[in-house]
Order: C-alpha cells, then sequence, then structure tokens
C-alpha cells in the first residue's frame, strides 16, 4: 500500500512529497501535502483553520534578512509542504523499489576554476581576515554537471544510493516539489527543539579519507592539526551566541565527538539549553551554522556577499520539519542544507565550501572542496566509490568492528580538547541570579558581534540584570540610565573614522566615561578605550582570530581566548597611563586590560569557550567598575 502511493506520487510530476531517512531509524518516512510558499518564517503555517498541523520548510539563504544581514536575492522560496500523510516505509522494501542504474553526468566540473578559488581564498584571509573584519568565513563554490534522465528518477536513484552507501548522516532525504527538486545526506543537526530543550550541532574539521581508506596515524594527525582544532573551537563560540539569545540556561557543551562518514570525518559537540520560544523564532535567532557562513554572523554574511559569485539558493539554508507535540506546540527538527544535489532543468548542482582561518592554506581548501564534493558525488555513484569506503558504510551495522573513535589513543586525543576550554560552559547552569551584584542593571551594547548574548548570559549568571541593544538602537537615555554599561566587541578598524558604527561605539564610551559611570568595554570597545586615553592602535603581526592565551591582569594570570586584529601597545613596561593602569605584554607592550576611575576593559573575550578563567576575569573588571 505505502509503495504504491510512492509510486503515484513518482508518476505525477505535479505531485509534491518528501522522503526522510533519519540517523538510526529502520524506516523511511514519506510526507506529503499542498506547497505554500511564505515571505516570513514568522509565515510558517504551524495552525490552519485553529488546527495544528506537520510543516516540512525547505529555508534558503536569503532568509538571514530577516535577521538584517545581506544576502544576494535570488528568489529562493521559503518552501513550506503542509502535511496531510505521513507515512512510514520499511528501508528494505524501499529499496527495492527504488531505481538503481546509474544516472551519467556530463559538461561536469566546478563552476570557479582551482586557480580561481584559491585567489578568492588569498583574498579572504588578507582583505577580511587580516583587516580584523572576522575569524572565519565560508566561501563556497558549485561542482556542476547536466543529466539526460528524467530528474525524479536521478533523485530517487540518488536518494537509494544514499541509503546504500552513505554511512553517518543525521537526515538522507529527497524533496519533489515543482521546480524544485532536492536530494542529500546532511551529517549535522543544526537546531532541534523538543520538550522545552534545544539542541545544536556545530560540526567543523574536514579528514578527507586518503587511498584504501581512514586509518589511527591518518586521523591522529588530522585531531593534532592546530587549525582543525580553532576552527571547531570557533563555530562553537558561535554556536553558543546563538544558544544564549534562546535559552534561559545559556546552553552547556559535551563532547567532542567524531562524525564519521563513508569518505570524510568530522570532529563535533552538542550544545543543549532549556528554551519556550516558538521554534519560528529559534529557527530564526539560529539562522545560520557559523560552519557554513563565518562568525561574526552578520560580518560574514557581508563577507559572503563580497566574495561569492552567485546567490546560495538553499545551500547553507536548513530543511526544517515542525512536528505538533502534546504541550500544544510545535518541534523543531532541523538539519543544515550541505551535502545536497540540486535538480533543475537538466543542471545538477552540488555546492560546497570551504572555512577559511587565519592558518588557511588556499589550495588546501581548494582540496577541501574537491573532497567535499566527491563526499556527495560518490555517496549517490555519480562517480566511482573506492572499495574501502564501501566496506566501513557496509560494516556500520549491528555486531560492526568498533570505528576509530572507540580507539584509546583517538579517544583521549579528543577528550584532551577539553582542557583548554572553560567550565563554565562545560558544565550545568542553573537560572540562580543571585550572583554577587545582583540588584544592580547593566547595559550591553553590541557593535555587530553577538558574543554579546554570551556575554549578557554570563553577567546575569554574576546576578545583574541584563538588556542588550544594538548600536544603532541605543539611545543616549538608556546609556544615562543603568548602573553598568558594558560596551561590546565588534569587526572592523577601531580606527575607521567613516564607520557609522565605530563612532557610536565611540559615542558609548565617551560619554559613560564623561559622567563617570561605571563602564566595562571588551575588545573593540577595549581599544576605543584606548585610543581616548592616547594610547596607540596597532595591527597585529598575525590576526589573534580563535587564539588562546595566558596574560597578566592586574595581578593574576589569565587563560583568554583572542579574536583580535588589532591592538592598543604602550612602551614595554609602561603601567600607567593618564588615570588608567595598564595590563600589558611585557615585551610588545600590547595590552590586554586597562582599569580607572568607574571603568575597566578588557581585549580578550571573557564569555569564549577558550577563556578558561573567563568568568573570574569577568567578576573582577565588573566589580572594579562598580565599586
Amino acid at each position: 500500500m505505502t509503495l504504491s502511493r510512492l509510486a503515484a506520487l513518482t508518476a505525477d510530476p505535479r505531485s509534491s512529497f518528501v522522503l526522510i531517512a533519519r540517523d538510526g531509524a529502520d524506516t523511511v518516512e514519506l510526507l506529503t501535502g499542498e506547497v505554500v510558499d511564505v515571505d516570513l518564517l514568522a509565515d510558517i503555517p504551524l495552525t490552519v483553520d485553529g488546527a495544528a498541523r506537520e510543516v516540512f520548510a525547505l529555508v534558503p539563504y536569503r532568509q538571514v534578512r530577516e535577521r538584517g544581514f545581506v544576502s544576494q536575492d535570488d528568489g529562493a522560496p521559503l518552501r513550506c509542504i503542509v502535511v496531510d500523510e505521513h507515512l512510514h516505509l520499511p528501508t528494505p522494501d524501499l529499496l527495492t523499489a527504488l531505481p538503481e542504474a546509474r544516472v551519467p553526468l556530463h559538461d561536469d566540473g566546478f563552476d570557479i576554476a582551482d586557480d580561481e578559488y584559491a585567489a578568492i581564498v588569498e583574498r579572504v584571509i588578507a582583505d577580511e581576515i587580516g583587516r580584523g573584519e572576522g575569524a572565519n568565513f565560508v566561501i563556497r563554490r558549485d561542482f556542476t554537471a547536466r543529466i539526460d534522465v528524467d530528474e525524479r528518477t536521478a533523485a530517487l536513484t540518488w536518494f537509494r544510493a544514499l541509503l546504500t552507501h552513505e554511512r553517518g548522516a543525521y537526515w538522507t532525504f529527497a524533496v519533489f516539489t515543482p521546480g524544485h527538486i532536492a536530494v542529500g545526506a546532511s551529517p549535522e543537526a543544526h537546531v532541534v527543539a523538543r520538550d522545552g530543550i534545544v539542541t545544536m550541532n556545530p560540526i567543523s574539521g574536514t579528514f578527507r579519507h586518503p587511498a584504501g581508506g581512514a586509518t589511527k596515524e591518518t586521523l591522529v594527525d588530522f585531531l593534532s592539526s592546530t587549525k582543525e582544532t580553532e576552527e571547531l573551537f570557533m563555530v562553537v563560540d558561535e554556536e553558543l551566541k546563538m544558544m544564549s539569545a534562546v535559552c534561559s540556561d545559556g546552553g552547556r557543551i559535551t563532547g567532542p565527538h567524531l562524525k564519521e562518514m563513508s569518505r570524510l570525518t568530522h570532529t563535533e559537540y552538542m550544545l543543549r539549553g532549556r528554551s519556550r520560544l516558538d521554534p519560528r523564532d529559534i529557527l530564526r535567532e539560529t539562522m545560520f551554522a557559523p560552519t557554513v557562513t563565518g562568525s561574526p554572523m552578520q560580518n560574514a554574511c557581508a563577507v559572503i556577499h563580497r566574495h561569492e559569485r552567485e546567490p546560495r539558493g538553499y545551500y547553507s539554508g536548513v530543511a526544517a520539519l515542525f512536528t505538533p507535540n502534546l504541550d500544544g506546540g510545535h518541534d523543531l527538527d532541523a538539519p543544515i542544507l550541505i551535502r545536497t544535489v540540486y535538480l533543475k532543468g537538466g543542471e545538477v548542482r552540488v555546492p560546497v565550501g570551504a572555512t577559511l582561518v587565519r592558518h588557511s592554506d588556499p589550495h588546501g581548501e581548494v582540496s577541501e572542496t574537491h573532497g567535499k564534493a566527491a563526499g556527495v558525488l560518490g555517496a549517490i555513484g555519480a562517480i566511482d566509490r573506492d572499495r574501502v569506503a564501501e566496506q566501513r558504510s557496509d560494516a556500520d551495522a549491528p555486531g560492526a568492528p568498533l570505528t576509530l573513535a572507540d580507539d584509546p589513543t583517538v579517544a583521549a586525543l579528543l577528550s584532551s580538547r577539553n582542557a583548554r576550554l572553560a567550565d563554565f560552559w562545560l558544565n550545568p547552569q542553573g537560572d540562580d541570579d543571585s550572583g554577587p551584584f545582583a540588584g544592580r542593571t547593566a547595559l550591553v551594547v553590541d557593535a555587530e558581534d553577538r558574543f554579546t548574548t554570551m556575554l549578557a548570559h554570563q553577567l546575569r549568571h554574576l546576578g545583574l540584570d541584563v538588556r542588550i541593544a544594538t548600536w544603532s538602537d541605543v539611545h543616549d537615555a538608556d546609556i544615562d540610565a543603568v548602573d553598568l554599561v558594558v560596551a561590546g566587541p565588534g569587526p572592523g578598524d577601531p580606527r575607521d573614522t567613516e564607520s557609522p558604527r565605530i563612532s557610536r561605539m565611540r559615542g558609548v564610551v565617551a560619554r559613560r566615561r564623561s559622567a563617570g559611570a561605571p563602564l566595562l568595554a571588551v575588545c573593540l570597545s577595549h581599544q576605543i578605550l584606548a585610543d581616548s586615553l592616547g594610547i596607540a592602535l596597532t595591527p597585529l603581526d598575525a590576526p589573534h582570530q580563535g587564539l588562546q592565551k595566558s596574560v597578566p591582569v592586574f595581578g593574576e594570570d589569565a587563560s583568554i581566548g583572542f579574536y583580535n586584529t588589532f591592538t592598543a601597545r604602550v612602551s614595554p613596561g609602561a603601567t600607567v597611563i593618564g588615570d588608567a593602569e595598564v595590563s600589558a605584554d611585557s615585551t610588545s607592550g600590547a595590552v590586554y586590560a586597562l582599569r580607572g576611575p568607574r571603568f575597566s576593559s578588557v581585549q580578550g573575550h571573557l564569555e569564549s569557550i577558550l577563556s578558561r578563567d573567563g568568568i573570574r576575569t569577568l567578576e573582577r573588571l565588573v566589580a572594579h567598575a562598580l565599586r
């Protein structure tokens, strides 16, 4: 009955349906219903005529405009299927019914040549990361080809191949709607909201299995890479910003783990927190994963807009399933739209991206995009699969041999990463607001880096009643009305005299200083404060994006995470500038912290997971400003 239903849907080119195989399930879900395109996430029709409905949605990248971020607008619809039928098909039966003849590709290759892509990588490292625009950015290119067979037949063939040959996917799926067909195996659950618990799953670092398959030795080399380790820490920081925005308890980190797939292995963490927000609001506040955009998020979108030649369509968006629950609301399950093939008008498109950081080698990033594309194309059978990959996929069954993650050396190396991280984010956090500053109020001014959500969470943990306001919306009356103003971090050159954002942050710092009112300045705002004291600002020889350092902070050494490209610098040995005490590097003169009458500041990010001594140092600096 259910297989005949699928056959009828497949035969009708006007039908819309979705196939989903979730990790660990022994059935494939078949969802059918009416297609409804909407403009905003808030418009997703979770109720129809007063009744709660299940809804599947394809959310394109261009929805970042809902957060005020820029994007190339290709008009890709926020496409919903209001589900009226949800069936479960036994996977073995479905496999026998799906087509399996290989689908040949023609005119295949990347839309951007390797040398051109390498040149783009070089520009992003030099012009964006090197000038303080952010810590990491994902720039994509597309593998394209043409097919001569029916698109629905091709998609079903490739869906079968993914079920058979790929492993480790969170969702394996195929989506059929007029004008938009997609089939993929996403490794990453971007955001899940169920029973009041929100989960995010940042995955980063890509180990491309060598010829003959992954071994313990080759995996250990990958896990020992500074670049790969810092890449993962940076995306965890970025997703904790999102968690702190939607979860009352800020979010807790567990992991790291290995995500082993047939041709690639990644490293991952799990983040969990409590939230009662509408799932559409949760999805909006978590658009989109830094693993496919970069950080800080707003500037990452601007960098993508400057350097990518074509709009993204659905790449880096999400597939979202909203399911009614017993509490009268909806649960949310939303994997990232990566490792996905798109078919339209006989053209096949596989978008892939590389995460660019300060350590990136341009030709290494070119190789990473080849590896990611090959992972998809090999899994669907469009290119030859190596035998080891198939054997490992077949071995992923009950009673199979242990995976590399079970090796004691690999497990110990993974576990050792947490020794670098802040206990604050590794341990459970309650909602207790009876900290040392209970009864005091604070305003955090956001300069386009949502590290401010993590800062606000830590300040609440210390007892403060905290509100966040963006630089463009904060009024002088807001600045004057609170016990403490925290002037936040942000991208860019603090010396920029043309930027309205940096000009406004100068005004925030100056207003609190002139009033003698308590002020804490962080990163960019620390540099602005230093400049107001006559301290020189200079670029670093190499950006400190995602760098952990142990530095002196007024008599205590503190392990702190840094995300700066510029620094305030004094003469080595200087300890006082005007009315400010200076805590600086004894050799270079780089200023790590300042404090004076009713103000304090810090160059590093005390809220970062890299700041092992972050909460202790934050408490000290706030106490000084408020005394």
